[in-house]
This record gives structure tokens, sequence and C-alpha cells, in this order.
């Protein structure tokens, strides 16, 4: 008999969903008049709109508010040093910030509060709870320190009573060190280092069974996590299972994962209120459907965030889990806008060519999409590795692949196939688009 209880907050994570939709209004309601009283920025923005906190009488109305994204983070971070004018607190009650890496331009803080700290690592605790953490394990974690929002979640693990280890972004051989030492039943990394560090294992010699003890891998940061044909392959390649996480230094780290079952992600609904609306048009998608996730924080004291474009494309259900959590779940995050391709006027993101490398055992998974222009139309080479044990003439096998992208993404890209190890090995985010188009 299992002596530990099934759920870290059993009251929010079963809450019916009427039940969530009226909790979410009160907080909703806070937070617009504390954005409204406290921030430059939002009363402005809301005066503009001709929108005010009292206006909101449902969950349906925060669709009047205006929305926001990166770009205003960053603009208004400069505008007005250090922290922007959407800030609702005095610097004295801020305690902790995390940065952003700057990859789509400035970096941004993301500033916290004592409770909003706690709040954050209260939910991390909620996540690893349910993807099966408990006091017995030992937690390594693999995640950048230096500024990343990813960092302090080892406290979460700490909160649960996980045996931690403050490994951080360390060189993969000394990493592989710690787990054949220490023998860590839990790590979390990104889903290609995760890949990246299993192929290294194995050409070092190592024993999965023998020499490790894994047998739990959280990962984020990408799609991967929850495309069945990644994850499975991650899976046998560490006799380990592997649960995919969603978080956004914005507002706090992971704020959504997959429960034990492995059937979509849990979100924080108690602490982010989720819309998927349609990128071009702002309207709401129906369930089931890909739109970009813009999300409200509901707790956040010290930098709210009031309809915030994430660039996310997701989707989501709201039929009960079998776990008996009754939380909105996404079914994972298939790209980003900023990552989309157009090509012959067709949506195609990464993770659709990934599902289809990943699936075939005659590929080594590696991947790599290459944009060109011909005839100022964009055209795009899938290049992929073959087997080691793939020889002789691989044509048949690069048609066999064309076919598959073409039934998931509607369009015939070509396909170039490559000797094992050409391509190159990521050991954080890959970077899975080379566009070699003249801008």
């Amino acid at each position: 008999m299992n002596k530990y209880k099934p759920y870290w907050d059993p009251e929010i994570e079963t809450m019916p969903r009427e039940k969530m939709k009226a909790f979410q209004l009160d907080l909703l309601k806070q937070t617009l008049e504390l954005c409204y009283n406290k921030s430059p920025y939002y009363r402005r923005t809301f005066d503009e709109a001709g929108v005010k906190p009292e206006d909101l009488k449902s969950l349906e109305d925060i669709k009047k508010f205006p929305v926001i994204d990166k770009k205003v983070l960053r603009e208004r971070q400069q505008e007005a040093p250090d922290f922007g004018d959407l800030v609702c607190v005095p610097e004295e009650e801020i305690v902790y910030i995390s940065v952003s890496s700057g990859s789509t331009g400035v970096p941004t803080a993301s500033p916290f509060t004592a409770s909003d700290f706690e709040d954050f690592q209260d939910f991390e605790a909620r996540l690893f709870w349910s993807s099966g953490m408990r006091p017995t394990d030992r937690y390594c974690h693999a995640l950048n320190f230096t500024l990343f929002v990813g960092g302090p979640d080892v406290i979460g693990a700490q909160k649960v009573g996980a045996l931690c280890i403050w490994a951080g972004a360390i060189p993969s051989e000394r990493l592989l060190a710690i787990f054949k030492q220490w023998k860590p039943t839990v790590t979390w990394t990104t889903p290609s280092y995760a890949w990246y560090l299993g192929e290294t294992a194995r050409l070092q010699g190592f024993d999965f069974e023998k020499d490790f003890n894994l047998k739990k891998i959280l990962v984020a940061g990408e799609p991967g996590g929850s495309i069945p044909e990644t994850r499975e392959q991650i899976e046998a390649l560490w006799g380990a299972d592997l649960y995919d996480y969603y978080g956004l230094s914005d507002i706090f780290g992971a704020c959504a994962g997959m429960c034990e079952k492995k059937d979509g992600l849990h979100w924080a609904e108690d602490h982010i209120l989720v819309e998927v609306v349609n990128p071009d048009t702002g309207e709401e998608v129906p369930e089931g459907q890909r739109g970009e996730m813009v999300l409200t924080s509901l707790k956040k004291k010290a930098r709210p965030l009031v309809r915030f474009r994430t660039g996310d494309i997701v989707s989501y259900t709201t039929e009960p889990c079998p776990c008996g959590r009754t939380s909105l779940r996404l079914h994972g995050v298939h790209g980003r806008l900023d990552d989309m391709l157009i090509i012959s006027g067709v949506n195609v993101f990464p993770s659709d060519i990934e599902t289809v490398v990943r699936k075939n055992s005659d590929l080594t998974g590696e991947y790599r999409i290459v944009v060109t222009e011909e005839m100022h139309l964009a055209k795009i080479t899938v290049e992929a590795e073959h087997a080691p044990h793939i020889t002789g003439d691989t044509t048949r096998l690069a048609q066999k692949i064309q076919k598959e992208c073409q039934s998931i993404l509607g369009i015939r890209p070509n396909i170039k196939l490559l000797e094992p190890g050409a391509l190159p090995r990521a050991t954080h985010k890959a970077q899975r688009v080379l566009d070699m188009r003249k801008r």
C-alpha cells in the first residue's frame, strides 16, 4: 500500500470546473484592481481601451482588456528602468528576479515578491508530486542556475522531501559521473540534452542498468517531451519514464506538467488564466484546436501580466484526467509563432517533422530543416541522419520519409540523408531551423 497521499493539494487539484472558474474570477478581479491602482502602464492602457476593473463580470470579459507581448515588456523596462512600469510593488518587496535569455531581443527581468516566490515553488512541488516524485527519491537538478527561472525549481523538489543534488549546467562527463556515484532517480533537462546525454553515455560504455538508477526524466524548453515518438525514444534509451513540463520566465517557471498518466500537461489554473486564440484575429479557438496561448497571472504581485501573448502554439482539453485531477491540460506545445514556417501557404512547425523522424528506426533521430528560396518561393529540405545499420543506396528511405512528411504537413519537402553523426548535437535547446533565405 502506498503510504503517501495521491495529491499535493487535493482541494485545488480535484476542484470541479465550475468552482474553479468562480475561484479564478475572484482572483482575476483582485489582479485587475492591483494593476489599475499600482501600475502606471496598466492604468494608461486600460483607460485608452475604455475598460476598468469593474467591467469584469465574468471570465469571458477578460477579452475586453488589451493584450501585451514580450516587445511591450522589453520596451517598458527600457522606458522605466530597472523593471518597467508594469511593476505593482516597491523594490523593497522584490526578493528575486529571473532574467530571460534575450534570444529574441533585449533580456527582460521577471521580479518576484516573497509570496510570489513561495507560490512558485509550492506549485513546482505540486508538479513534482504529480509526476511521482516522493521523499524517497534522489533528484539531480541539471538546469542552468544562472539567472534562469528554472534554476530555483530545485527548492520545489526539496519541499517534496527528495534528496536534492544541485548540479546545474555542467559538462556531460561530470553529470554522468554524478549519475553513477549518487544514483539519482529523477533529473530535469531539455529533450535534446536528455537524448544527447544518453547517446554520450552509451558511446562511453556505461551500463544504464548497473551504473545508473534513473527512473524519471523531466524535460522542458522544447516541444519534444509531448511528441510521443520523441518521448518513447528517450525512454527506451534510458529505461526511464519521461514527463514533459512547460514554463516561461515572464510569470514563473514550470506552470504545467505531466502526471504519472502522461496524458497532457496539467495547468496551474489557480495561478494563471489561459486563453487559446487565433493569432491573427484574437478570437478564441475551439477546445482541441491549435492557437496561440495568452496568459493572465492571477496571484502574482510584483509584476502581474494581463493577457500576455506567449507566442506558443498549443491545444488543450478540459476532459477529466484518469489521475483524478480536473485542471485544463495542454497537449504540449506544438511550436512557436517565430519558429513557424509558411511554405506554399502551409504552416509548418519543426515538431511536425520531428514526429516523422523520431519514429523511424532507420534514422538516428537527429534532424535539421534548411529553408531556401527559389523563384521567390520558400522551399524546405529536411536533413536527417540514417542509422548506422543502413548502408548503400538510401533513395528508398528518403522517399519513405518524404511521403510521411507530406501526409502530415500537406507539402512535399526535399529529403537529404546524411551519415550518422553528421548533424550537430545540442547540449541545451536544439536549433532545428537553418534559414538560408536572403533577408
